[in-house]
């Protein structure tokens, strides 16, 4: 090749370069130009869909478009990642995730989708500090009541929780664990059920992270007895952490994070992400979630991305115990 063949050849490739770079910005730039969908893996009025909402919220001002939440419920959380995963990787169809997407691979595996290979990792939100509660007229007044009620009659006491793999029925095999008290497994579809029935006493008691559940313990149907985390919830400032009842329970066992399909393009991830830290970070957005029992995170993709692991290797281990293999 000629010397002016060569060069007229490296001048277009850089041209094309040039385009490609202008293109995927403009993409960046126009960025949502119609309704973005969040796809939560469980039901209306649990935590995770009330933080989702709380973001879809602040995003659909920031964007000036709808941004909807999704509900699909069912399957540990595997229906909706899988609904999720499966989407067009646009940036129009993302999934608000966490916990379910590390522990449900030793837990409750599915060939459905590879939570690690089918979603690109956009920011971690949010871990939620758990609480457990007992209905208003429960006889158990403390944590050390319910433990020497289950510890004297093994598994004759139940808790409730939003099914296998849930944040709530998590928390619980990591209290098993830690105490050694035994409680049988009742799994709900339906955050409102679940409520009811442990108001009412048919549920002994319910871990459940405390932003969706914070309503109903003021109001007085639920008595909270413990939180997770090393400092009192600031919602609920009487009631002690379980650290401070000698349980070694101070992180909490579920955390939130916003994933896209894989192979969605890398300067939409990075729009999302610069606006949803942006949004976490506001004065008032940071005192009202942290009201809620929400530590909050942020960071990049990749701050996201190295999360996983860890989780990953926890649930495992949970996954071998005999309280989680008693369920």
């Amino acid at each position: 090749m000629s010397f002016s063949r060569l060069r007229l050849f490296s001048l277009a490739a850089l041209s094309c370069v040039a385009v490609m770079a202008a293109t995927a910005a403009s993409r960046a730039q126009g960025y949502p130009d119609h309704n973005v969908k969040i796809i939560v893996a469980f039901g209306v009025g649990g935590t995770i869909d009330t933080l989702t909402r709380i973001v879809a919220d602040k995003l659909t001002e920031k964007w000036q478009q709808g941004v909807v939440v999704d509900n699909r419920p069912g399957g540990a959380g595997n229906i909706g990642a899988a609904a999720a995963a499966h989407s067009p990787p646009d940036g129009y169809t993302l999934h608000m995730g966490g916990q379910p997407l590390s522990a449900n691979i030793s837990l409750a595996p599915t060939t459905a989708f590879d939570p690690i290979k089918d979603f690109d990792p956009i920011v971690f939100i949010a871990w939620g500090q758990d609480v457990l509660m007992v209905g208003k007229d429960s006889p158990y007044k403390s944590l050390q009541d319910l433990m020497a009620a289950a510890k004297a009659r093994p598994n004759e006491l139940n808790y409730g929780s939003l099914g296998v793999g849930s944040s709530g029925h998590l928390a619980t095999v990591l209290l098993e664990n830690a105490t050694g008290m035994r409680v049988q497994h009742v799994p709900y579809t339906s955050v409102g059920q679940l409520q009811a029935d442990t108001t009412t006493g048919r549920i002994n008691m319910w871990i459940s992270t405390l932003g969706g559940q914070l309503g109903v313990i003021k109001g007085g149907n639920l008595r909270a007895l413990a939180v997770s985390g090393e400092k009192r919830a600031t919602s609920l400032p009487d009631i002690p952490t379980f650290q401070e009842l000698g349980i070694p329970l101070v992180e909490p066992s579920s955390w939130f994070a916003l994933y896209a399909p894989a192979g969605t393009p890398k300067e939409i991830v990075a729009k999302i992400n610069a606006d949803v830290n942006a949004i976490i970070n506001e004065p008032a957005m940071r005192e009202k979630l942290n009201n809620l029992g929400f530590q909050l995170k942020g960071g990049s993709p990749a701050d996201l991305a190295a999360a996983m692991a860890p989780d990953i290797a926890k649930w495992e281990k949970v996954s071998k115990s005999a309280a989680y293999s008693a369920q």
